[in-house]
This record gives C-alpha cells, sequence and structure tokens, in this order.
C-alpha cells in the first residue's frame, strides 16, 4: 500500500463528484487512501466563525455548501471502493491556491473540469487550470463522462530531454491497468507563404524527419520497455497542432498523459489546448 495519498478536490458539483469516483477507483488500484479536500470560496472581508448568534449568513451556507460536498464526495468514494482509507479535510485560503497546495506531497490530486460556480464552495474550471499548472504533483483533471475502459494510456512527447516523469507515470499507469500505451509526438511545420503544410505537398524532407523522429522516439522509450516489460508499447508521429492532436486521442484513451514545464504554461500552451477541448481525463505531470 502507497503511503502517499491520492487528492481529490470537490464542491459538490457533479463534475467534482465524477472527478471524485476517478479518484476513488485510481486509490484503489494503486493501494493508496484517499483524501477529499475542499475549500469554502468567501467574499471579501468575510471569515468563517463558530462563536456569535444563531443566526444564518452568507458565510455560513458557503461554509455548509462545503461541508456538504465532502460528506457527499465520501459517500460516493465508499460505494466505489468499501475498503477504501479515505479522509476529508476542508481548507482554507483562495480555493485555487489552497488546492493546489493540497496536491504537496500527493501521489497525484485530482480534480473536476468545471465547478458549479456562483454561490458554492469551489469553482474548479478556474481552480483546475490553476492546479494543471502549478501543482508540485501530477494533476488529474476529469472531463465529462467517463466511458467504458480502451485499454488504453496515450502519452505525448514533446522534448525528449525533459519527458523522464511523464513517460514514468505512464508506463506505471499503464502497468496497473493492464493496458496498452501509446507514445506520441505532434508536430507541424509550415512553410512560408504556402496554405498547406510542407507535409501535405508531398516533400521528401517531411518522410526524412518523419524518419529521424520516430527512430528518437524509439531511442527515447527503450529504457522503459525493459523497465516494464509486461506493457505493450507502440509509438507514432502525428502531423498538427500538439493540442488538438493529443484532445482527439482522449476520446479513444482511458487516459491522455502530458508533461508540464514551469516556463509553459501560458494560455498559448499545449496543456490549455488538451483541457479545454479533451474529452476523457487528462493528467499534467511536472517535469523532474
Amino acid at each position: 500500500m502507497s503511503a502517499k495519498p491520492i487528492v481529490a478536490a470537490t464542491d459538490g458539483s457533479p463534475e467534482s463528484l465524477r472527478a471524485v469516483e476517478w479518484a476513488a477507483r485510481e486509490a484503489a488500484l494503486r493501494g493508496a487512501p484517499l483524501r477529499i479536500v475542499s475549500a469554502a470560496e468567501l467574499l471579501p472581508r468575510m471569515m468563517e466563525t463558530r462563536d456569535g448568534p444563531d443566526v444564518d449568513t452568507v458565510t455560513d451556507a458557503l461554509v455548509h455548501e462545503r461541508d456538504s460536498a465532502l460528506t457527499t464526495a465520501a459517500e460516493q468514494a465508499t460505494k466505489i471502493s468499501p475498503d477504501l482509507l479515505i479522509d476529508t479535510d476542508h481548507l482554507s485560503g483562495a480555493p485555487a491556491q489552497a488546492v493546489t497546495e493540497a496536491g504537496s506531497g500527493a501521489l497525484m490530486l485530482v480534480v473536476g473540469s468545471r465547478g458549479a460556480g456562483a454561490f458554492t464552495a469551489l469553482v474548479l474550471g478556474s481552480v483546475s487550470r490553476y492546479a494543471a499548472t502549478h501543482a508540485s504533483c501530477p494533476v488529474v483533471v476529469v472531463r465529462d463522462e467517463v466511458a467504458a475502459s480502451h485499454r488504453q494510456i496515450a502519452v505525448g512527447i514533446g522534448d525528449p530531454d525533459s519527458s523522464a516523469a511523464s513517460l514514468t507515470f505512464a508506463f506505471e499507469e499503464a502497468a496497473l491497468r493492464q493496458a496498452a500505451l501509446l507514445v506520441v509526438h505532434a508536430w507541424t511545420r509550415p512553410q512560408v507563404g504556402m496554405e498547406k503544410p510542407f507535409w501535405a505537398l508531398g516533400d521528401p524532407g517531411a518522410h526524412a524527419m518523419e524518419g529521424k523522429l520516430a527512430q528518437r522516439l524509439t531511442a527515447l522509450i527503450d529504457d522503459w520497455r525493459v523497465r516494464y516489460p509486461d506493457v505493450e508499447v507502440s509509438q507514432d508521429i502525428l502531423f498538427g497542432h500538439p493540442g488538438r492532436a493529443l484532445a482527439g486521442l482522449s476520446a479513444r484513451t482511458d487516459l491522455v498523459v502530458i508533461g508540464r514545464h514551469a516556463a509553459h504554461h501560458g494560455p498559448g500552451a499545449v496543456i490549455h489546448a488538451v483541457l479545454s477541448h479533451a474529452h476523457g481525463p487528462v493528467v499534467a505531470v511536472p517535469s523532474a
């Protein structure tokens, strides 16, 4: 059993409950405890109080929503895995930062792609994006309904020199799930002044480049093949924007793994494109 927990954030919304369910299954798979957290998004100058007159305030309502979300999430996780060790915690401070910090030292942090918003405890739409680009642990963003198992994991490789963490996570996940692993590299290089990319025009240089990329990809994953001999591995070179390619793969895989680099998480980054358009769970793994 792993001593490190899997942390899941909830605000009581259907999206966050799906994230908790996903986290519960993952915790059971890894033999890890599950920690469920929630944060009351208090307005400026508001604070949680335990003393005073027995009168409901806006703060009371927000805190009640948070506590109710934790109770519901714990009950849902127990239904997924009755023997799972579950702990619940309420967080203080700004939700995005609080949830992100809750993942410190965890195996992974799991959040929903959208939250309930408005008057409820946690707005996961902004929280999930912040956590995915700032947390020190891998962050899984669960989007939409989790469909039937495809028994396949996909991992996107950008810079081979900083892909060790994401490859390790992907191979370990594939081994745990007894799933196949698809290692992909997507690239795009339009030729200046042309409407179509040069590979669409039959440029022989494109085929040569594809061959070099395939060789480099093969060499890169050879070490992991040795470490995980039971994982069925394939690789592919895809043409087009990496974010679009990986989002497309998410429709036919159980999980898409992408690396996250501290200096590359702006609005135009691949991670934002994948999180915005993915059809299933995506995990952003910080580079070592």
